[in-house]
This record gives C-alpha cells, sequence and structure tokens, in this order.
C-alpha cells in the first residue's frame, strides 16, 4: 500500500477526527484539511499532524487561526473557494470528504476532475448530483469510495462481484433514536438526538431519528452500484452489527459485519483493497447472542418513500429532497418547527420539481439555490 497523502475535508467533525486518528495509525501523511467553526480543534489538528494547508470556511476566524499558527510552516486560506484548490493539490492523491450539507459538491467534483481518491463521507454531493459525480470520475479515472458504514459494506461485498448477477441490495439502519415509537407528536429534541449506537453531528443523527438517513442512502447506492431503486431494500437491525447485505440471483446472500465504529469503513476507503491491522476489535458473537430484523414503519416514517419518489423525478428531484431536508432539520433544531414538520416540509416541495433527466451542474446548483430561497422565504 502507497504511502497516502491525505486532505480531509470536514477535519473537526467526527468523521473528520475518527479520519485523522485512522491516518496517524496508519503512518499516512496528512497534507491539507479544513474546518467551519471549530477554529480552536482546526489549529490543535494542525500542529499535530504537521498539515502544510488548512482552509477556515467561515471567514470570522480566519485571522484566529492564522495568528494561531504564525511561525509553523503552513499556508492558511479562507473562505469555501479554497476546498477546491486543496482538494485539487498536486501534493495531495487521497481527498476524504467529510463537510455536512451541499457546500461540498464542488470540492468533491474538483478531486474527481483531479483524479484523485476520494473517500466520500458526506450524503449531498452524490443525493444532489450522484449522476454528474461518478460520470466526472470515470471521465477522469478517479476513484469513488464509500466511507458510509452501508456503502462500504455494499462495496465490500460485491467488488469481487459483477452487477448483473445482483438481485438485491439491502441497506440496514439501527431505527435511530425513535425506534419503536407509535406517535411522534411532541417529539423532544433532546430525545431525537440520542442515538444509541452511533456518535455523530446534529444534524446527522436527526436524520437518523427521521429515516431521512436511509433515504438519502438509498440514493447514493443507486448512484454508488448503478442499481434501480426497486432492487435497493431497507431493514431494521437495532444491533448495527450488519451494516448491509447483498443477495445475488443465485439465493445467496453475503453480509459486511463489524462494530459500529466509524473507523473501519473509514480505514478501509483509505487502504482499499487491503485490510491492513485496524484500531476496533471484531465483535464478540457470544456475547451479543443474536441479530434482530424489523420492517421500516413507512406510514409513520415515510422519508423511504419520499426518496424512492424523488429519483423519479430525475436531477432535481433529490436535489429538492435534500434542500427541503437541510432547511427543515435546522429549522427544528432552532425549535421552530415540529419533528413531524420535517416530513411536511419535503412532502410539499416535491411536486414543485420538473423532471429532467440530463441536468448539468450549474442546472442542479441553480435550482438548489432556488428551491433553498423558495423554502426560505
Amino acid at each position: 500500500m502507497k504511502n497516502r497523502r491525505l486532505c480531509v475535508l470536514g477535519s473537526t467533525g467526527s468523521i473528520g477526527v475518527n479520519a485523522l486518528s485512522v491516518a496517524e495509525h496508519l503512518g499516512m501523511s496528512v497534507h491539507a484539511i479544513s474546518a467551519h467553526n471549530n477554529h480552536q480543534l482546526l489549529v490543535e489538528q494542525t500542529l499535530r499532524y504537521n498539515v502544510k494547508r488548512v482552509v477556515v470556511t467561515n471567514e470570522d476566524h480566519y485571522q484566529t487561526v492564522k495568528q494561531a499558527l504564525a511561525g509553523h510552516a503552513v499556508e492558511v486560506f479562507a473562505g469555501h473557494k479554497h476546498l477546491d484548490d486543496i482538494a485539487a493539490d498536486d501534493d495531495v492523491d487521497t481527498v476524504l470528504t467529510a463537510i455536512v450539507g451541499a457546500i461540498g459538491l464542488q470540492s468533491t467534483l474538483a478531486a474527481c476532475r483531479a483524479g484523485k481518491r476520494i473517500c466520500i463521507a458526506n450524503k449531498e454531493p452524490l443525493v444532489i448530483a450522484g449522476r454528474l459525480v461518478m460520470e466526472t470520475a470515470q471521465k477522469h479515472n478517479a476513484q469513488v469510495i464509500p466511507v458510509d458504514s452501508e456503502h462500504s459494506a455494499i462495496w465490500q461485498c460485491i467488488e469481487q462481484h459483477k452487477n448483473h448477477e445482483i438481485r438485491d441490495i439491502y441497506l440496514t439502519g439501527s431505527g435511530g433514536p425513535l425506534r419503536g415509537r407509535t406517535d411522534l407528536t411532541d417529539i423532544k429534541k433532546e430525545d431525537a438526538l440520542q442515538h444509541p449506537n452511533w456518535s455523530m453531528g446534529d444534524k446527522i443523527t436527526i436524520d437518523s431519528a427521521t429515516l431521512m438517513n436511509k433515504g438519502l442512502e438509498l440514493i447514493e447506492a443507486h448512484h454508488l452500484f448503478n442499481m434501480s431503486s426497486d432492487h435497493i431494500k431497507v431493514i431494521i437491525h437495532p444491533e448495527s452489527i450488519i451494516h448491509s447485505m447483498v443477495a445475488y440471483k443465485d439465493g445467496s446472500v453475503i453480509a459486511q459485519l463489524g462494530l459500529p465504529d466509524m473507523r473501519t469503513p473509514i480505514q478501509y476507503a483509505l487502504t482499499w483493497p487491503e485490510h491492513k491491522n485496524g484500531l476496533v476489535e471484531t465483535p464478540n458473537f457470544i456475547e451479543l447472542g443474536s441479530l434482530n430484523f424489523e420492517d421500516v414503519n413507512h406510514d409513520l416514517f415515510p422519508s423511504i418513500q419520499l426518496a424512492r419518489q424523488s429519483l423519479e423525478l430525475g436531477d432535481f428531484g433529490p436535489c429538492a429532497l435534500n434542500a427541503a431536508n437541510e432547511i427543515a432539520v435546522d429549522q427544528y433544531l432552532k425549535d421552530q418547527i415540529a419533528f413531524q414538520d420535517i416530513f411536511k416540509c419535503i412532502e410539499s416541495t416535491l411536486p414543485l420539481v420538473t423532471q429532467n433527466h440530463n441536468a448539468s451542474i450549474q442546472d442542479i446548483i441553480n435550482f438548489d439555490t432556488e428551491m433553498r430561497q423558495r423554502l426560505q422565504s
């Protein structure tokens, strides 16, 4: 395995922090990192990992970071526009993208055009422009390797097989912090943020509570593995030990198992196609005793069906779904709307979409901007 030179976009979030710990464990060099608000941790990471280039996307923190790093051989840049620069940097061969939200699309495309290995942990670029991301990667011989535990699991199950041998993909989900609820009225924010298995940021945890994380993952899987959404199933698996499964046409099923720890899929994206010694133990199956599965209550949690509907609308459908979800989740976290209003916002947005199956990147960016302006007006 070559000594990869990393750029970590979103280094201060949970994925970014874990990625840097994995890189340190593997002895990989970290050339560039970025962060938005957590400027103190950004400075600490820069010094610990001997980073050469740093981007502070929140320009209010630029001078603070620049002063803290004065006297060190570090270039500091301010603003989102510089994410593209570090993602395409000649001194980088691997870009791990962990920026939450649609803002990560342009830097992902920049890495694709530069022919990098893109370890993609943020859902939004594949959700809002998956067709174009994959086409751009193929055109420039870039590698797009999933970091999400579910998609990493599918990747590992199918990498030795051909798509025409596959019958169905099974995305598993823990059920989130509201699993077992029969009524979503008056869901308190602190309850929706208490995930039973995973430690994640607030936005992603709310997506898990609404099961929109599974809807977004379905769209991602459609693009990553070139599978019709009809052949992508979602089932609840409370233990989060089986991260996903692939069923083949002969009736056999291959599953990828492991403890719910993001360091495992992060490491595999960095070391693929090799499995190196890692930081995570193997599950103790005797202590586990049993693994359980449940169906999704689509009436109570309509997110997955909404994701399927959005794919039928072409390139703009998932973009609208994602924009509505981001805005609604932000409003919920600010106590501006009720939990169930997240679904209502998305349901009312999809009928506004005009079908388009051949949109350009600029078309999608313009549509995303327009949709957000309409939703926030």
